[in-house]
């Protein structure tokens, strides 16, 4: 299965790390550095779980979206493309 929108979605977030518009949250993200933007990720993760525990499936969605977006931008920060977690993810997968 295929999701195109991931690849444009790291597009979208490698053009505002370069770019840095005005009023991007991704370019301030980056202008903060990689220990925030971890920080984020796991603030997320934390909103994620509480969600789970939580009998609102939107909610769930929702901060699932947010994790997987600030994933997206660690994986930027760190130079590495999210098809190297696919990958991993894959090679997990694989059977003997």
């Amino acid at each position: 299965m295929s999701y195109p929108f991931i690849t444009e979605l790291e597009a979208i977030i490698r053009q505002r790390k370069s770019e840095a518009p005005e009023n991007s949250y991704v370019a301030k993200m980056f202008e903060r550095g990689l220990d925030k933007i971890a920080q984020k990720v796991g603030e997320e993760a934390v909103e994620t779980v509480i969600a789970a525990k939580n009998d609102d499936d939107y909610e769930f969605i929702y901060e699932s979206a947010d994790l997987f977006f600030h994933l997206l931008m660690l994986c930027e920060a760190r130079g590495i493309p999210f098809e190297k977690v696919i990958q991993a993810l894959e090679q997990r997968n694989k059977k003997p």
